[in-house]
């Protein structure tokens, strides 16, 4: 019987999207999960077939009841945690009044995390003889794992994932100590690529054998539900995205974008861009846009050329660098559009970079290069687009720049569609020619990455950290020539250089690998897999 740590939901991307196909995975397996995490909704996963939900006086109240058809059984159990959610980026999320990076929490505020969480995992393995746990992230539920075992003799693994590391662990002494105890008492530490041992080997030298209690544990791809489409069948999945939106909430409404515009076109001066860019926020974030289905209908998907970028829009994902190539990707490719998935405080700050560049607002482009951190609720400023305007400058060709800008970029050639889950973007990702993920940041290993290999979409991303890892896996499959296209160089020095050069040939050639692209993900990345490797290392750690 195995229990599986995630202090978070199962909705959307990163360790919540492994989470919930590895879960799925290991059901369709035979396997039976107990599923510790905050999801508020588990009657829309399929494979759950019992939810429980932990009061604090201990009172349990079990919310869902059925029998799904699969061979395994997972039964959901939800902590009530209060208001506070200790996460590693700032985000929102329904049911929590307080989410807080955990590096800006007190002590006492993370106990009583740890202490309700406790009590609940503690219960959920003596009632329910479970014979490992693995816990996800290095902090703070593999804590929770660590206290756990040491109470009930059960064994536990951990599967550090880039953002606890990056954000808690490496910036509070405090995490690190939470995660180099948890880690040595570990009996295994599952790594998503060579990249991420040696992260864990480098983060944490005092953990007593790490390098032996390393096992290599590749992401996973649903590859039922990614698959390439014909360009003649791209409007049928456009339906078909459309009909899956037609349930969904919504959140950012039509006419905010416009008053965005209107208030730039008024000439704002520094201190007032900030009142603009929050003039326009104040909706919820992680839902479809209001007016998505119109914005998806102005495509012409038989036509254009479609350039996907799929991430959160915060600074460290680069999408300012794709919007900065922009001008040189379209007079190269005049049908070229750029679609943007994604949620997050950069979203308005890009949208008046666009504005400023169609405008020919110099001042105001500049502005945003060297403040975009500030203005979206961080620090600094957007590197990648500061140093790209710099090399025009010194190469003497920035007015042939914002000229090209002016002649190129409108509204309309950027779409964005707020917050899609993977259960649309199975249909948006086979419609693009080419995706782009040009991260900032070391992360284990980008999912939406193996999502475009799946649908045979040609992927460009930065060669470092688990991209790379990714990108090598690929290019098993690839002639040269499309492995180095595939290739940015995440400096900001280089990065919107690069996606300019490289982002038209994408669009033009990509899909002559379609195929290619296609068998890297069956081949190396499918789910199935992925679980059973997991479920045989824990049922051996059991084991002794």
């Amino acid at each position: 019987m195995l229990c599986i740590l995630h202090g978070y939901l199962l909705e959307g991307s990163g360790s919540n999207l492994w989470t919930r196909e590895i879960v799925r995975a290991l059901v369709c397996a035979g396997e039976n999960v107990h599923l510790v995490c905050q999801e508020n909704h588990p009657e829309l996963y399929d494979f759950i077939a019992e939810a429980r939900l932990y009061q604090p006086d201990g009172t349990v109240e079990t919310t869902l009841k059925r029998q799904p058809d699969f061979p395994g059984r997972c039964v959901l159990h939800k902590p009530l945690l209060g208001d506070t959610l200790p996460v590693y980026v700032r985000d929102r999320y329904e049911e929590f009044a307080n989410v807080v990076p955990m590096v800006e929490l007190g002590d006492q505020a993370i106990a009583e995390y740890l202490a309700r969480n406790l009590t609940v995992v503690e219960r959920v393995v003596r009632e329910n003889a479970v014979t490992a746990i693995h816990a996800n992230h290095a902090v703070l539920m593999s804590v929770i794992a660590e206290r756990v075992g040491r109470a009930t003799g059960v064994p536990f693994a951990v599967m550090p994932h880039g953002s606890a590391i990056e954000y808690a662990v490496k910036k509070d002494p405090r995490f690190h100590g939470f995660a180099e105890s948890a880690l040595t008492g570990a009996g295994r530490i599952f790594a998503i690529g060579p990249e991420m041992r040696q992260r864990v080997c480098e983060t944490f030298p005092k953990v007593d054998g790490v390098a032996d209690k390393l096992i290599t544990l590749n992401l996973g791809v649903d590859t039922a539900a990614f698959e390439p489409v014909a360009r003649a069948g791209r409007a049928k999945r456009i339906s078909g995205l459309k009909q899956a939106l037609a349930t969904l909430q919504r959140g950012r409404e039509a006419d905010r974008a416009a008053r965005l515009r209107e208030d730039l076109a008024r000439g704002l001066i520094a201190n007032e861009l900030t009142a603009a860019l929050d003039h326009a926020r104040g909706y919820v974030e992680k839902r479809p846009d209001e007016d998505l289905e119109v914005k998806l209908s102005g495509i012409d998907w038989a036509g254009d050329e479609i350039l996907l970028f799929v991430g959160r829009l915060i600074a460290s994902k680069g999408l300012q660098a794709v919007v900065a190539a922009l001008p040189e990707i379209i007079a190269k490719r005049p049908r070229a559009r750029l679609v943007v998935v994604g949620h997050g405080p950069q979203r308005e700050v890009i949208e008046a970079l666009i504005w400023a560049l169609q405008h020919g607002e110099r001042e105001l482009v500049q502005t945003i290069a060297d403040q975009g951190g500030i203005l979206e609720g961080g620090a600094g400023g957007l590197s990648a687009l500061r140093i790209y305007l710099d090399q025009l400058a010194t190469a003497g060709e920035l007015d042939r720049y914002f000229e090209r800008a002016a002649a190129t970029i409108r509204p309309d050639r950027v779409v964005f569609s707020g917050y899609l889950t993977h259960r649309e973007l199975k249909h948006l990702f086979p419609c693009a020619d080419a995706a782009v993920f040009p991260s900032v940041v070391a992360e284990a290993g980008p999912l939406v990455f193996l999502e475009a290999l799946a649908s045979g979409v040609f992927p460009l991303g930065t060669d470092f950290a688990g991209m790379a890892a990714s990108i090598a896996a690929a290019s098993r499959h690839l002639p040269g020539e499309a492995t180095s296209l595939m290739k940015l160089r995440p400096d900001p020095s280089h990065l919107a250089a690069d996606i300019a050069a490289k982002a038209p040939e994408a669009l033009a050639n990509g899909r002559e690998w379609q195929d290619n692209l296609r068998r890297a993900a069956v081949e190396g990345y499918d789910w199935s897999s992925v679980a059973a490797k997991l479920a045989a290392e824990l049922k051996a750690l059991a084991q002794g």
